[in-house]
């Protein structure tokens, strides 16, 4: 029984289980946080200048020149009241230092320093863990490991962090009228699901495996497939319906598959299935043409990676739809759109279950429910 649209989403986040956590070197951290990124280390390690200027002992000068301190070079000699240093930013101050004089403010006259107005206390001084305390929690598990996050975990004195690694996903692509080259005629068709493919996964927060082109011969054939593919998740495209010469329904029975999602309410795409085989692994099957299988990948595809990435599934921002959509019956209809000025959404049209064109103009997608009546309709993010 087809499962509708907002609880397809919602089963198939809920389903997945975060894959194990592994501990990976920065320089190959990707994936999301499995384990709360805790400082190790305190930001600023020492107490330190935030300008290039002149270490103070005492509030008020004239000061007595005692030497120079560069970043870098050790541990200073504490201060005592009436001396000063010259400091590079990033430098260490030594102990006893009141103030950092910046050195557009000094006068200096052989070991003699000076200023019009004396610097405030503590001021251009950065002191140990003033921007992160020791021991502290920074982001939450969960939180995507970017280049900014591996920096931040860099530091803060760690050399590894504990990830769960993108899910791997392989893709079956059946279909003996698909061509892989070339332009369509004479009853063959241009594959276009498989070139976009990778890149719907990457965004999605997986990791895509080369494709394999799967002949519609049998069910057993697929099943076999299927059961050689690698990867956390298969994909198959084509052959999720009920026609003559679709196999997957019955290549998931004969893998002994458990069905969480088996159809869903929704128009393009409603043959899109999810199951978990007896090994763990996934399959999301997406129908064959391009637009209604991209809708199967944010349907199914794109909450199942939240899952196995240990992420929530995240509320759907809304918005009102510029003009009325033709009525999907007792389907939600997903139908791209383009955001405006005056924060409504214009449909653009060209949305048939095989047209691509639509949704390669949007900046979302409108999931319209049936009996719409005009209220706000949640919004989808394009896989970019």
């Amino acid at each position: 029984m087809r499962t509708a649209w907002p609880q397809a989403r919602c089963r198939a986040h809920r389903a997945a289980t975060p894959l194990p956590a592994v501990q990976v070197p920065l320089a190959a951290a990707g994936g999301v946080l499995a384990a709360p990124l805790r400082a190790r280390t305190p930001v600023p390690a020492f107490d330190c200048s935030a300008m290039d200027g002149y270490a103070v002992g005492s509030p008020a000068g004239p000061w007595r020149l005692v030497g120079r301190i560069l970043a870098g070079r050790g541990t200073p000699v504490p201060l005592d009241p009436g001396e000063a240093v010259e400091v590079a930013t990033g430098a260490p101050v030594p102990p006893g230092t009141v103030a950092v004089l910046p050195a557009e403010d000094a006068t200096v006259a052989g070991d003699q320093l000076s200023a019009a107005e004396p610097p405030r206390p503590g001021r251009h001084v950065r002191r140990v863990g003033e921007d992160v305390p020791p021991g502290v929690d920074l982001l939450p598990a969960g939180t995507p490991v970017t280049p900014t996050v591996v920096g931040l975990a860099a530091a803060v004195g760690l050399d590894a962090v504990a990830v769960h690694p993108r899910p791997r996903v392989a893709a079956l692509l059946t279909g003996d009228e698909l061509v892989h080259a070339g332009g369509s005629g004479g009853g063959l068709v241009r594959d276009a699901v498989g070139p976009a493919l990778p890149g719907w996964v990457r965004a999605l927060g997986g990791e895509p495996l080369p494709a394999a082109a799967v002949p519609d011969i049998d069910a057993a054939t697929l099943a076999g497939a299927v059961r050689e593919a690698g990867g956390d998740v298969v994909l198959t495209s084509g052959g999720a319906g009920g026609g003559p010469a679709d196999r997957v329904v019955a290549a998931l029975r004969e893998l002994g598959a458990r069905l969480v999602v088996d159809g869903v309410r929704c128009r393009p795409g409603h043959p899109q299935r999810l199951a978990q085989l007896p090994d763990g692994r996934w399959v999301v099957a997406l129908p064959g043409n391009p637009y209604a299988g991209l809708v199967a990948v944010l349907t199914l595809l794109a909450p199942l990676l939240r899952g196995l990435n240990g992420r929530p599934l995240p509320e759907l921002a809304t918005a009102r739809l510029a003009h009325p959509v033709p009525a999907g019956g007792a389907d939600t209809r997903i139908v791209p759109v383009q955001l405006r000025p005056d924060g409504l959404v214009e449909p653009l049209g060209r949305d048939r279950p095989g047209n691509l064109w639509g949704a390669a103009l949007a900046d979302a997608f409108a999931a319209v429910p049936p009996q719409w009546q005009g209220e706000p309709v949640p919004l989808l993010a394009p896989p970019a």
